[in-house]
């Protein structure tokens, strides 16, 4: 694929900005080769991205980088900008189960997602064969009940020595502390079983079946300190009846699951979200 700097950026909506930033790219001879924006009339915020062909620009992406901070600076902007030639860090953690982690790897093994797997975290040893299988090194950082703050304090080592971008929880079934939340806020991806807002927690599987609800759904959020509440990234449902038990509704949300968490992160790894509070926007 061509190599690509994306720009991704908000700031107060004002006249101007597309012009400026469109402008700024073709004065010194890029190529737009995609382009996105949003205009929130709720906040006043304005969102954009824009892909340049690398080829076409004079520029380094740090020089690129410094370039443009004098426009950024002008309209306030909250930016950044990433080069597509160079793939991100993902680290995987997960527990017992294994469909979405399965999922990722099989993907990232046929090339479907563009980034580094430099490891994979689990709190339980059973999905260390299928890991290996994929030459990922698989780290066991089991849990002592009665002091987790080891098992997190080793977690967050790891992170960092793999130098990882983003996380991603699939189905790693421990509530992370805060401070690994704030150091790697909007870098976290979790896939959560249900459909939030509701049934929220654990269960949530056999609380819709208890409550008799026709749609089961999942949802793919930035982890934050406050459980299953952090800024929703994507979500999908898939229609059920009175005839499904619990563990239908397992077996169906599993496909779910697995969809919602690629894509979420497949948008993280193109940078096409942008955070605005605890909401996102999307330019899928």
């Amino acid at each position: 694929m061509e190599r690509r700097f994306r720009l991704v950026l908000a700031c107060p909506d004002r006249v101007g900005i597309v012009a400026m930033v469109s402008n700024f790219i073709s004065s010194h001879g890029g190529s737009i080769a995609d382009a996105n924006q949003h205009s929130d009339g709720s906040t006043g915020w304005f969102f954009m991205r824009v892909e340049i062909s690398a080829c076409t620009l004079p520029f380094s992406l740090d020089e690129l980088r410094v370039a443009f901070t004098p426009i950024a600076k002008s309209f306030q902007m909250e930016w950044e900008i990433s080069d597509s030639g160079k793939p991100k860090k993902v680290v995987l953690m997960a527990s017992r189960e294994s469909h979405c982690l399965a999922d990722l790897l099989y993907r990232y093994h046929e090339q479907e997602l563009d980034c580094e797997i430099p490891c994979v975290i689990s709190n339980h040893d059973d999905l260390r064969s299928m890991v290996e299988w994929h030459k990922i090194p698989f780290l066991h950082v089991p849990v002592d009940r009665d002091n987790k703050q080891l098992h997190f304090e080793r977690v967050s080592q790891l992170i960092r020595e793999y130098q990882a971008d983003v996380v991603v929880l699939a189905r790693y079934m421990q509530i992370l502390p805060q401070d690994i939340c704030d150091s790697y806020a909007h870098r976290i991806i979790n896939i959560h079983h249900s459909f939030l807002p509701s049934f929220a927690g654990a269960r949530p599987y056999h609380q819709a079946h208890e409550r008799g609800v026709k749609l089961i759904g999942a949802t793919c959020h930035y982890v934050t300190a406050d459980l299953d509440a952090g800024p929703i990234i994507d979500q999908d449902v898939i229609r059920i009846s009175h005839r499904d038990r619990p563990e239908d509704m397992v077996r169906l949300g599993r496909d779910v699951e697995k969809a919602v968490l690629a894509r979420g992160l497949r948008w993280h790894l193109e940078d096409r979200i942008l955070v605005q509070g605890n909401k996102t926007v999307v330019f899928n």
